[in-house]
């Protein structure tokens, strides 16, 4: 007997009611439809399948990539008096043994289960034998050749409309372009199925970019703004040497750092995951292979140390701040070698030539994102296919917007500077033609006999490395990175040399300001004691049973009971993230922690 979706909603996860278009799904998925969902990082695409799953009658399988996420939604679903599990590599013969039992019983509602995993030890059998609520393909922009993290073992998962032709099968996503979503939907027979599209607008996460400049000091005033000493952070390094040494920085700095990269011993990643996840206040110093399937709601800011390869993994990744919907922060640094480099990758790949195009566009999109004079946001979601109707007022570019000048002649000095040095230099030794510095290396190659030589004491000496770096992201330029360094001019800079193209370039380059607005400042509720003494108690909890701090409450639970001070069970009912099991559970406890604490 199948249940009503809006009881089991309020009952289990403590919601007064649905948010967006997850009324819909589920209705859909009830009336036993499949589709396609996209959703951004925090906007509830896990309740879109948990909630038909307890409703309908049988067995939910989730199919998730990776172990971590499993656990945790497992961890949160069983805090909510859910009967869910996990199959993966990493149980205990124990584990497996009493997972597979409830499933024989049918003692389960939700089976979480890795792609290989299901098409192993007979377990397409088995399921075929039992009752199935439906289907929920997680991270689904994995099954797509095209998405940013393509996993082979997804594609197997095209059997599922052949062999489950009657069961729902529903595909979720945070990130995906048109060409992933259409893969999506071949590999998985929802060509016929609806697409339910959410806005990707996270109003709540603050968007910044920035030349990488002076990167400790860049990194050192972001967390002193963004960081209330209690929610974590990650910060994405784009080797695992660099995310050692950043890790190492910002422990002298007084920060609890850690780093997390595929080369680290199993053991360490998994101490350092787990201190994430069980709520610490610590900074991950990461490559990307932290981070997909991340479920901690108050990490309060994500920064990149250099260009991600396109908005996809970008915007998947900065997503994992302020799921909570408070107030987090998202920053990124990137340089005119990044871009060359990631150019140079794409085309020594060996890729397929489609391939490669389609990734050259992804970078370019990045590049126009980081190099933004509109508002960041607006940039940002045209390439998911939305359009803002007026500009977000939470980004640096709103703050602060940059006047554009015209350019054309400091770039055509540099254009002209690298030419007739042959294209055999760096910038450093272009400058000091430009701005006619007789240094010993200027003089070897009687670089001070050249026309350039002196015409660019106009432009600020630091001001050269923005006009570079711009004409390098218009593709003017090319850095030689399988060598030196070395500025090479393209093609692409002939009509700027002939004076037939304009350079507009950002005033800010020439003339930074600050980016910062004393409405940017966050706005949480980190200072009130109820609220602390709150998080104190369920740190508490959390250690004692072993599990993330934030499968018991989360933080803007706490922050709303904080606020209400509740009195009785019935008042602690209302509060929004507090459903029956947790109410039964936790709520004597909760009360206790108020009275104590006011």
């Amino acid at each position: 007997m199948t249940q009503d979706p809006a009881k089991v909603l309020h009952d289990v996860f403590g919601h007064a009611g649905f948010r967006g278009r997850q009324a819909e799904v589920v209705d859909h998925v009830m009336r036993g439809g499949s589709g396609l969902v996209l959703m951004p990082t925090g906007g509830g695409k896990s309740l879109c399948f948990q909630v038909p799953a307890l409703c309908r009658e049988g067995l939910a399988i989730v199919v998730s990539p990776l172990i971590a996420l499993m656990e945790d939604q497992v961890a949160a679903l069983r805090q909510q008096g859910v009967a869910a599990a996990a199959l993966h590599s990493e149980l205990e013969e124990p584990e497996r043994r009493e997972v597979w039992r409830s499933l024989n019983e049918g003692r389960l509602k939700l089976l979480y289960i890795s792609p290989e995993r299901l098409g192993m030890d007979g377990m397409l059998e088995r399921l075929s034998q039992r009752d199935i609520a439906l289907f929920a393909v997680d991270e689904a922009h994995c099954i797509s050749q095209w998405g940013h993290h393509f996993r082979p073992e997804y594609r197997a998962l095209s059997f599922l409309r052949s062999g489950f032709p009657e069961v729902p099968r529903l595909a979720l996503t945070a990130t995906a372009d048109e060409r992933t979503v259409d893969d999506i939907r071949a590999q998985l027979g929802l060509e016929d199925a609806p697409v339910f599209r959410s806005s990707f607008d996270r109003r709540n996460i603050h968007l910044a970019a920035a030349p990488r400049e002076q990167e400790r000091s860049q990194i050192r005033a972001f967390l002193r703004e963004a960081s209330d000493g209690r929610g974590a952070g990650i910060v994405y390094c784009g080797t695992r040497a660099r995310a050692e040494q950043t890790a190492d920085w910002l422990r002298a700095d007084g920060y609890d750092a850690m780093p997390f990269h595929a080369g680290m011993p199993s053991e360490d990643k998994r101490d350092a995951h787990r201190r994430f996840a069980r709520g610490d206040a610590v900074v991950m110093c990461a490559t990307i292979a932290f981070g997909m399937g991340i479920d901690r709601p108050d990490v309060r800011f994500v920064a990149h140390l250099s260009l991600p390869q396109g908005p996809e993994g970008w915007y998947q990744e900065i997503g994992r701040a302020g799921r909570d919907g408070l107030p987090a922060r998202a920053l990124l640094l990137y340089g005119a070698g990044d871009i060359a480099l990631a150019r140079h990758r794409i085309q020594q790949s060996p890729a397929s030539d489609e391939q490669k195009r389609i990734e050259r566009a992804r970078l370019d999109a990045m590049v126009g994102i980081a190099e933004a004079g509109t508002c960041r946001r607006r940039v940002l979601l045209r390439c998911f296919g939305e359009d803002l109707a007026e500009d977000c007022g939470h980004c640096d570019v709103c703050a602060a917007p940059p006047r554009l000048y015209d350019g054309t002649v400091a770039a055509q000095k540099l254009l002209s500077a690298a030419l007739r040095t042959g294209n055999r230099f760096g910038l450093g030794h272009l400058v000091d033609v430009l701005r006619g510095r007789l240094t010993d290396k200027v003089a070897q190659f009687g670089h001070d006999q050249l026309p350039t030589f002196g015409v660019g004491k106009d432009v600020a000496e630091g001001a050269w490395r923005g006009v570079m770096r711009q004409l390098v992201s218009q593709g003017a330029l090319d850095i030689a990175v399988e060598n030196h360094g070395e500025l090479v001019v393209t093609e692409a800079a002939r009509p700027v040399l002939r004076g037939e193209h304009r350079v507009m370039l950002r005033e800010e380059l020439i003339r930074p300001r600050s980016a910062r607005s004393s409405r940017e400042t966050p706005q949480t509720s980190s200072d009130d004691p109820l609220f602390a003494a709150l998080r104190e108690w369920r740190k508490t909890e959390a250690r004692t049973q072993q599990v993330p701090a934030y499968v018991i409450f989360h933080d803007a639970t706490l922050a709303e009971i904080a606020a209400r001070r509740p009195g009785s069970l019935r008042e602690l009912r209302d509060v929004p993230g507090v459903g029956e099991s947790k109410l039964q559970r936790y709520g004597e406890a909760v009360l206790a922690a108020l009275a104590e604490a006011a």
